[in-house]
């Protein structure tokens, strides 16, 4: 239900939106250092001797695949062809013999574990293994090809495919044929499979070979980048530390500045505005002391006036320099700018947690003291407010808090506005008349939003207000722990 007079629910605007909190980036320990070059070393060792052992084994296995294939070529020529006869391609069982002694004693021996001999057409007319002999199998288009134009064919054999059912008793074996010829020109396919296991001790060999050599330049890439590190961690400690004296020493000197200035306008221009004003005063009581109240009206008029640029004077000192805030801290300030609206009949709550205060550098409190300021002013000159509620607190607590007591109020948990860990909320809640913020947002001569606008801004804060006419309003500003100076 709509409080009476109620336009639709607000909507939170948000008028500054910093940047999201960062940890402060300090930089390593010596120490931390020392872990992280460590652990990088052990990063790159590890992947340097993956890297090394697969080359390795690329390596290895295209070798020992072009050793294979030499080994075959000078068996095929030297041993099987002269022992080939035509009686293999009628199954003579002499021919069979006496080729199968060949293969056992001079090609078996070679670290050859199978051997086959091929029809064109698929069939095998010798295999060492004898149940092999007399079937027929598809040939592959490399053992085609290796027919149709002679040449020799190495590979780690697939011994998924069908003729090899007899040779899977586990890992792998290079696979060589090549065509041969018996005595009548009649062309045959002679295939022979290796030992698998020399390519892994090659492999191995190689391995230790690369990885030695590369791990060990590692080893000595950073022997000579450690002292240039340490050095350059030096420097920049040293580069921060000058960093952050220079950074004191400025903030310092503004400090000293803004105190100068305030107590030359204290002790000048608003002492002689002061006494001005005293003595036009009584020039306007002995005026009308005369019977010349005529001329008396605008010496009154004048010496208000005076006193308004007296007042004005001493805002812009509490801007320069706010005395209550630098001596009793942002508590007691906070307490002090609650008083106003007390004295006339608003009702204030002020909560503020000193622990979440603390977490404040001092230009992040002068400027939520400012904001704060004008929002409260905004709530004596506009709101027309009965209750009022101040709270500043840690980011993950703020999440919490209540709202503002009244009917007209505006939820704070109803709005969506954010509690995040790292951060200093202040939420100023009234349950006055509202407003629309975009519509005086979009005002050229409301200056009250604009200044919170970028008094937030300036410092990298989050700035939100929440509100519509008959609601109330709600601000929340979200400063960054550690904060601009």
């Amino acid at each position: 239900m709509l409080p009476p007079g109620a336009s639709a629910p607000p909507v939170r605007t948000t008028l500054a939106s910093g940047p999201p909190p960062v940890a402060d980036q300090r930089l390593p320990t010596r120490r931390r250092l020392l872990v992280r070059l460590a652990a990088t070393v052990a990063a790159v060792l590890v992947l340097v001797v993956a890297g090394a052992s697969w080359a390795a084994s690329r390596l290895a296995e295209r070798e020992a695949v072009n050793d294979a294939a030499h080994t075959t070529n000078l068996l095929a020529t030297s041993v099987v062809q002269p022992a080939l006869r035509d009686g293999l391609l009628t199954a003579d069982s002499a021919a069979v013999a006496a080729f199968d002694r060949v293969v056992r004693d001079r090609v078996l021996p070679a670290g050859i574990v199978r051997v086959k001999l091929w029809r064109p057409d698929g069939t095998v007319v010798y295999a060492d293994d004898a149940r092999l002999v007399g079937q027929r199998f598809a040939l592959a288009d490399d053992q085609r090809e290796a027919l149709s134009s002679p040449q020799t064919r190495a590979e780690v054999s697939d011994l998924e495919r069908s003729e090899n059912e007899f040779e899977r008793y586990g890992g792998k074996l290079l696979e060589v044929y090549r065509p041969v010829w018996t005595p009548s020109g009649a062309e045959l396919l002679f295939e022979v499979y290796g030992d698998y296991a020399p390519v892994q001790d090659r492999a191995f060999e190689l391995w230790r070979g690369l990885s030695g050599v590369l791990a060990t330049s590692l080893l000595l890439l950073v022997a000579l980048l450690a002292p240039v590190l340490w050095r350059l961690l030096e420097r920049l400690e040293a580069a921060r530390a000058q960093r952050e004296d220079l950074l004191r020493r400025a903030v310092d000197a503004s400090d000293r500045e803004r105190r100068r200035i305030a107590a030359d306008l204290h002790d000048g221009p608003v002492q002689d505005l002061v006494a001005s004003a005293l003595a036009v005063s009584g020039a306007a009581e002995r005026v009308r002391a005369d019977g010349r109240p005529e001329l008396a009206a605008p010496m009154v008029e004048a010496a208000a006036t005076v006193r308004g640029s007296v007042a004005s004077l001493r805002t812009l000192l509490v801007d320069l320099y706010p005395a209550r805030l630098a001596d009793a801290g942002l508590v007691a300030a906070l307490t002090d700018l609650a008083r106003p609206l007390s004295a006339r009949g608003i009702e204030v709550a002020v909560d503020v947690d000193p622990a979440a205060v603390a977490q404040l550098a001092p230009g992040a409190q002068q400027t939520l003291h400012r904001v704060a300021r004008e929002c409260l002013r905004n709530v004596v000159r506009h709101a027309s407010a009965r209750h009022v509620t101040l709270s500043v607190a840690l980011g993950a607590d703020a999440d919490g808090a209540a709202p503002t007591a009244g009917a007209d109020s505006v939820s704070a948990s109803a709005t969506g506005e954010p509690g995040i860990d790292g951060t200093v909320v202040m939420r100023i809640e009234d349950d006055g008349v509202g407003f629309d913020p975009a519509a005086v947002a979009a005002r050229q001569g409301h200056l009250g939003l604009h200044l919170v606008a970028d008094l937030a801004t300036e410092l990298g804060a989050t700035l939100q207000v929440c509100s519509a006419p008959g609601w109330g309003t709600s601000w929340l500003l979200v400063l960054p722990v550690g904060g601009r100076r």
